[in-house]
């Protein structure tokens, strides 16, 4: 892989909780307008820039676009964002309860993506691609990082946990309870570049639009540029690469509104014929080949042998519900466009389920056990698309702590 270091853009120490956000596309319009109500430094300002506008305001329209690159000249004007004066590579440490996780901020190269030394395992939506390809593109920079997982290298651990040892340019816990820290690499920096040069491949973990515009931005102003000459910025894109050994998939639970027609009874009958059910299981299950169903104020375990499934994609849990269960008895062909299924992100848990189930919003709901990060890195490297909602990453990663600029 080709990695380097970047002159950051970047808040003062002291207002960077103020700054930093959650990641754009973790939260709708409303949402975003309420997390930065007060903030005039909250980095949602330049990210989700529509929430200066009155509600029902088209947010692609090209005023938006123009009014993030207004809010970003206004940072760097206030000093709200600073510019590093030396390129640096960076360790990133989360802390979420007991779960730590370490990953090094630094510059992926555009050609890494387009000849898959960068790995993807879902589809990008056109109109989502469209709109953080023109952001890039007009604030020339890279606001958010895409988060990516490689497999564990012993040299890169040992360097981190040197660096840890230093004193850290940022240390915050956020609203959310989540501790973030940051160091720079100083002296550190010319190793872990060589190292990620031994490293073969990366995987997307969270953040296919961010890589898919930030590359396509990337040869969009290649071709604007009739000097090009291959050591502009825009050949590269912010990223923070993870050990997949450090990383927690949590799980990514399924609601349907309904029983397409069938009474309760029938309808566990008729599950009964392609699972194992237990009465009273856990809300959340233990193992790979398990799930939770929960029906009419119960909690049911279901279970299933090991298919002969060589496709690694329906060799996953989610796979195996939808092609048994969700398709056949529930009448959900489609996932991604089917009204009747809703989804849940583990870290809301499986009471969610039971509130909304209780409620009368769903009808039954099925608690997944969460997709491994091998699984995720064996679809990628078959060159496969995991199902929709297979897989939530937490944490995520906060936005505006470091920027790319291009």
């Amino acid at each position: 892989m080709k990695v380097k270091a970047f002159a950051a853009l970047r808040p003062p120490v002291e207002i960077v909780q103020l700054v930093a956000s959650v990641p754009y596309d973790t939260v709708d319009t409303e949402e975003a307008r309420a997390l930065a109500d007060g903030n005039p430094c909250s980095l949602l300002r330049i990210s989700r820039p529509e929430i200066d506008f009155p509600k029902g305001t088209d947010i692609y329209s090209p005023h938006v676009y123009q009014r993030a690159v207004e809010n970003l000249s206004k940072f760097r004007e206030e000093k709200i964002l600073v510019q590093e004066s030396m390129p640096y590579v960076y360790v990133y440490r989360q802390k979420m309860g007991s779960h730590v996780q370490r990953g090094i901020v630094t510059c992926c190269h555009i050609e890494d993506y387009a000849n898959n030394l960068i790995r993807k395992h879902e589809k990008t939506r056109q109109d989502k691609e469209d709109d953080r390809t023109r952001h890039v593109k007009m604030l020339k920079a890279n606001t958010g990082p895409v988060f990516l997982a490689y497999r564990d290298v012993r040299a890169i651990d040992e360097i981190v946990s040197a660096v840890e040892r230093q004193k850290p340019l940022y240390d915050f816990t956020a609203p959310d309870g989540i501790s973030h820290t940051v160091w720079r690499a100083d002296s550190d920096t010319d190793r872990l570049v060589q190292e990620f040069g031994k490293v073969s491949v990366s995987y997307i973990a969270d953040g296919h639009h961010r890589a898919a515009a930030a590359a396509r931005a990337g040869m969009e102003m290649r071709k604007a540029n009739p000097a090009h000459n291959g050591t502009e910025e825009y050949n590269w894109f912010l990223a923070v690469l993870f050990p997949a050994g450090q990383l927690r998939i949590l799980p990514y639970n399924r609601i349907v509104l309904d029983l397409n027609g069938m009474t309760e009874g029938d309808f566990l009958k008729a599950v009964g014929k392609k699972f194992k059910i237990s009465v009273g299981a856990s809300p959340d299950p233990k193992a790979l080949r398990t799930a939770s169903m929960y029906l009419a104020g119960k909690w049911y375990g279901l279970s299933w042998e090991p298919g002969k499934a060589i496709d690694p994609v329906q060799a996953l849990d989610v796979s195996f519900l939808q092609n048994n269960l969700l398709d056949p008895l529930l009448g959900i062909k489609d996932p991604r466009t089917d009204k009747r299924i809703e989804f849940v992100g583990g870290i809301r848990g499986t009471g969610e389920l039971v509130k909304r189930v209780d409620s009368g919003k769903g009808v039954v709901a099925f608690s997944m056990y969460p997709v491994t990060v091998d699984q995720m890195m064996a679809i990628a490297d078959a060159g496969s698309v995991m199902p929709p909602k297979s897989t939530w990453f937490e944490p995520k990663l906060r936005s505006g702590l470091l920027i790319h600029t291009l």
